[in-house]
C-alpha cells in the first residue's frame, strides 16, 4: 500500500507542476503580446521637461505655458495616431512605420500657441520643448525606435 500512495503523490506533484507550467507559459505569452503600460503624469512631465530646457527658454516660458505646449504636443500625437485611445491590454499591432518630422510638430505647436494665447517668443523654444518632451517619452518607455534604427 505505501508504494501506491507514493506513486499517487508523485503523479499528483507531476500533474501540479505541468499544470502550473502551462498556465504560467500561457500568461507569459499573452503578456508578451501586450503593449507595456506606460503612465504619463502631467506634473512629472512638466517638471522633467522644464529641467532639461536651456536657461534662455526657461526664462521665456512659464510653467503654465509649458504645460499648455505639452498638451498641444499630446493632441498632435493623437491626431497622428501615436497616442491611441484604449491602450490598456492592447495587443502590439503596429503594422506601419510612422515617421514624425520635427518641423511639422513645431509648426503645429506654434499655431496652437498663437490660437490659445500662449506667448512663444522664439521658435527655438518650441523645438527645445519638443526635444525635452521626447526625452520624457523615452524615459517612461513610451517611444519606439528612431527611424534610423529600424531594419528594413
Amino acid at each position: 500500500m505505501p508504494t501506491i500512495t507514493l506513486v499517487l503523490v508523485i503523479l499528483a506533484a507531476l500533474f501540479t507542476f505541468v499544470l502550473a507550467a502551462v498556465v504560467v507559459g500561457r500568461e507569459a505569452h499573452r503578456l508578451d503580446a501586450l503593449a507595456p503600460r506606460v503612465v504619463y503624469v502631467e506634473e512629472q512631465a512638466v517638471a522633467f521637461v522644464a529641467e532639461r530646457l536651456p536657461a534662455e527658454t526657461q526664462a521665456r516660458l512659464t510653467l503654465d505655458e509649458l504645460a499648455q505646449l505639452l498638451t498641444f504636443h499630446l493632441r498632435w500625437l493623437n491626431t497622428k495616431g501615436l497616442q491611441p485611445d484604449h491602450v490598456i491590454d492592447r495587443r502590439q499591432d503596429i503594422s506601419t512605420t510612422v515617421v514624425v518630422e520635427g518641423d511639422d510638430v513645431t509648426a503645429y505647436l506654434i499655431g496652437e500657441a498663437e490660437r490659445n494665447g500662449v506667448e512663444v517668443l522664439d521658435d527655438i523654444d518650441v523645438v527645445h520643448v519638443v526635444d525635452a518632451h521626447q526625452q520624457y517619452f523615452d524615459a517612461i518607455g513610451a517611444v519606439g525606435p528612431l527611424a534610423g534604427e529600424i531594419d528594413g
